[in-house]
């Protein structure tokens, strides 16, 4: 997919609170058009509730986000550009994969939604177990079938909240190579990771998320030019 405007992520002034506590505190941080960048941060930094804002799920209290040239919240056309990846499955448990990922495709709007869905599926290896309840999937299965989801509608930005949970050894690699060769023009991947180092030969971009800010946002290239984020990244092996 060639989007009409560039998939660019764009966050200016972004602050999130949850009662008295603030969560992000005035955040910005730009992932360009066709860039892979890997958020970091301890556990609790924030990177789950930047992703749920990014993904529509959360509202923030201040800030703007646009999608290329487009608003987020004010046009919502521009959610359906989004692919996201969180914490839960959010699939009905009673019903097959092939069920799920066909209610998906229908309410993405998508023409032939029994092929998009049976592609999706095969391509996430699950096609033997495509019909069993997603109950008896294990937690790899599901995550698995999470990833093919969010690629249902061929978004142009990808949001990820720790995609790696769950998955074997071989579906890991599974998402490694899905990265690789979606991360292209037109495209964009903001991904958080708490042990992102399997991810920095494939990711362009660095951000750090400390004291609810990007404290840091680099290439990768240039990691060893910038020792305090280098040093954190050694330090959560």
């Amino acid at each position: 997919m060639t989007p009409s405007t560039p998939a660019q992520i764009e966050i200016r002034g972004l602050t999130k609170r949850y009662n008295r506590q603030t969560v992000l505190r005035d955040l910005s941080l730009t992932v360009a058009d066709g860039d892979f960048c890997v958020l970091v941060g301890a556990n609790g930094a924030g990177k789950t509730t930047l992703l749920r804002i990014l993904a529509t799920l959360v509202r923030p209290d201040a800030g703007e986000i646009t999608i290329g040239q487009e608003s987020l919240w004010q046009d919502p056309a521009t959610r359906q550009k989004l692919g996201y990846v969180g914490h839960t499955s959010l699939f009905y448990s009673d019903l097959n994969a092939m069920e799920n990922l066909r209610h998906y495709a229908r309410l993405y709007g998508l023409p032939d939604a029994e092929r998009r869905a049976a592609e999706s599926i095969q391509a996430a290896g699950l096609a033997p177990d495509q019909a069993k309840p997603i109950r008896t999937y294990s937690r790899g299965m599901q995550q698995r079938l999470a990833i093919a989801r969010a690629l249902l509608h061929d978004p142009a930005v990808l949001l990820l909240d720790e995609p790696y949970t769950g998955l074997d050894p071989d579906a890991a690699r599974w998402l490694d190579g899905l990265l690789q060769e979606w991360r292209s023009p037109g495209r964009a991947i903001l991904l958080a990771a708490h042990r992102p180092q399997r991810l920095l030969p494939l990711a362009t971009q660095v951000a750090w998320l400390k004291g609810g800010q990007i404290a840091e946002a680099i290439p990768v290239s240039e990691l060893t030019d910038h020792p305090d984020l280098h040093r954190y990244l050694l330090e959560v092996i």
